[in-house]
């Protein structure tokens, strides 16, 4: 499966869980971290472990699995590490205080316009 058939996953996962400003950064030029973040949030930390639940279960059904995952236990900021994307899924308040579109301001956004359901 290649990576955009995967991003695309990602985020209608995070959509269908009414994730909040969904962004999706590609970093392949500016860091070796990964080639892309994938960052959302939610309105609770119970809707953040939904969300990152989702974009696993998603993931998992085309036999993806994550190298790893963290922040389960508060779930106010959990990373989940495909090695080639993370996805970040934030509570709005602990997004707000870290602001990693600004930390990668120099990453490209990726347009996911026609992925993400208007209401």
């Amino acid at each position: 499966m290649e990576q955009k058939e995967m991003l695309d996953i990602i985020v209608k996962a995070l959509d269908s869980k009414r994730a909040e400003d969904i962004r999706v950064l590609c970093i392949k030029d500016i860091t070796v971290v990964a080639d892309y973040f994938v960052i959302a949030d939610g309105s609770s930390t119970t809707q953040t472990k939904a969300l990152a639940d989702e974009v696993e279960f998603r993931l998992k059904q085309q036999g993806v699995e994550p190298l790893r995952t963290e922040g389960y236990q508060n779930a106010s900021w959990i990373a989940l590490d495909y090695g080639w994307a993370i996805v970040h899924v934030f509570y709005k308040e602990t997004r707000d205080h870290y602001n990693l579109e600004r930390l990668w301001n120099d990453a490209e956004e990726v347009d996911i316009s026609d992925i993400v359901v208007k209401e």
